[in-house]
């Protein structure tokens, strides 16, 4: 049942999405919309994120939202958005995401997964660099890393991060910073 609510959460994500997409297509209405494109507005994210609160259900007691565009270091464009309502976050157990958090808690794979952004992503490249361990201890930290979703196989041999996984890591990383 929480995986059917997810879902659920994860479509209303994309079709705010496709709809705010279809409204920056229209500039000269979004413009006169939209609270976030106030000049001097440091919570531009955040005051459009309270205009929207009253357009879904489960965003009527609040809603966080993950945001970012992102060069990576390979030069790659990343950008993503993911809001969910917080009404469906405290009804849900929390216990089904610690693998996740947990498979983040080892600096050996921090420092993995930011070599994989950077563009190493073949295990042979992975296992020259020293600070990531012996190829056993590489291997043990990569299988950690796709079992809990931060990395997915992009061939044999090589890792990436699935963009759907790129900018929450990177939020993760800003979050820790306090």
């Amino acid at each position: 049942m929480d995986e059917l609510r997810q879902e659920i959460q994860d479509l209303a994500t994309r079709v705010a999405s496709l709809e705010k997409a279809a409204a920056d297509e229209r500039p000269e209405q979004a413009s006169k919309e939209s609270p976030a494109l106030k000049p001097g507005d440091e919570f531009w994210a955040l005051s459009g994120l309270k205009a929207r609160l009253g357009e879904h259900p489960s965003m009527e007691q609040g809603a966080v939202a993950l945001v970012g565009a992102v060069t990576l270091p390979t030069g790659a464009p990343v950008a993503w958005q993911q809001t969910a309502g917080t009404a469906g976050l405290f009804e849900v157990e929390w216990d089904g995401r610690a693998a996740a958090f947990a498979a983040l808690g080892h600096p050996v794979r921090l420092e993995l997964l930011r070599h994989i952004f950077s563009g190493v992503h073949a295990t042979a490249e992975l296992a020259s660099i020293e600070s990531l361990g012996t190829t056993g201890q590489l291997h043990h930290h990569l299988r950690q890393l796709l079992s809990s979703g931060w990395l997915k196989q992009s061939g044999r041999g090589s890792y990436e991060v699935p963009p759907a996984r790129m900018v929450p890591l990177l939020v993760c990383l800003v979050a820790a910073e306090g």
